[in-house]
């Protein structure tokens, strides 16, 4: 009887260590798998740097370090995903409750770190250099949009609701936004474009280069950029070769982010047909240099600006 007693009691200790060992393995794969997500969770974007970005299948966690960026996850409705920003992204109002990762050119690699992003979005190419290995080492992908025309913002607005998981609200806004173009150039369909001289800024002066995205909005708008096919995006120029330009308009982005700076016409250019002729149009900076949804108001106001009598009706 006691040989009996013994063997059970044997056998009962050896079956409560399995069943402790199998709830060990169960928790360990649990706690496993939430920390981890297998492979199969992730996917691959491509951006327009040619990079091949692995992202989590959910991103819930993103910082902008760009203002354009940031206007475009408010705009498609993903605004409580954003987690950090620079401290020039003060659009939409919302914004400026998102923490702070420092300003566009030297953000703060250990604020950015701290706050846990799975992506970071970027504006140009130029932004990864430094800090890109160093995110990357703590699992956070760095994606980039370069947009070179409106074309290119739409592009942008989709690809960023592709990541948070906001494809059907980006497709929305890109589709209005569209429309709003198609109304713009319909209009100005059968005018005389107008040569224009864009004044990034009079003191030292930059102008919009081959490369710059502000080509697109001022041909849809009916003109033709002066400085097209100056290399660069926002190439520095001398006096001389802005008076040789002659446009016969000069557009001044100003009033929005940079308040009351370039609001002045360069001296270069105060002799040219445009200042003879009364046509310095300001329009709001914002709308003009962030390529991003505001870039149809930008075009619908430089539109408006060269052509008031097409908009009359």
């Amino acid at each position: 009887m006691f040989f009996v007693r013994a063997v059970l009691i044997k056998k009962l200790r050896l079956l409560l260590l399995l069943s402790l060992a199998l709830v060990c393995v169960q928790s360990c794969t649990k706690s496993k798998t939430a920390d981890s997500p297998p492979e199969s969770a992730r996917r691959t974007v491509v951006d327009d740097s040619g990079r091949s970005v692995s992202l989590p299948a959910e991103v819930v966690r993103v910082v902008s370090l760009a203002p354009n960026l940031t206007e475009i996850v408010f705009a498609i409705g993903a605004g409580d995903r954003l987690v950090g920003r620079t401290s020039y992204c003060d659009f939409p109002p919302e914004a400026k409750a998102v923490a702070e990762v420092g300003d566009t050119l030297h953000p703060s690699l250990e604020r950015i770190i701290a706050l846990k992003p799975q992506v970071v979005l970027v504006s140009t190419a130029s932004q990864l250099e430094g800090f890109t290995h160093q995110l990357q080492e703590h699992d956070i992908a760095v994606f980039v949009t370069d947009p070179h025309d409106l074309d290119g913002v739409f592009r942008s607005i989709q690809q960023i609701g592709d990541i948070v998981g906001a494809a059907d609200k980006a497709k929305q806004v890109v589709n209005a936004l569209k429309a709003r173009v198609v109304i713009v150039e319909e209009k100005v369909k059968g005018t005389t474009p107008v040569r224009v001289f864009y004044q990034l800024s009079g003191e030292p002066l930059y102008t919009a280069g081959k490369d710059s995205f502000i080509n697109d909005i001022l041909r849809r708008a009916g003109a033709i950029s002066v400085t097209a096919d100056v290399p660069g995006a926002w190439p520095k120029f001398s006096a001389e070769a802005a008076l040789a330009t002659r446009p016969e308009a000069i557009i001044l982005p100003t009033g929005g982010s940079m308040g009351d700076a370039n609001k002045d016409v360069a001296d270069a250019l105060k002799r040219s047909p445009a200042m003879l002729h009364g046509r310095v149009y300001k329009i709001n900076d914002d709308h003009l240099v962030r390529p991003g949804p505001r870039a149809v108001d930008g075009l619908e106001e430089t539109a408006r600006a060269l052509h008031p009598e097409v908009f009359k009706q």
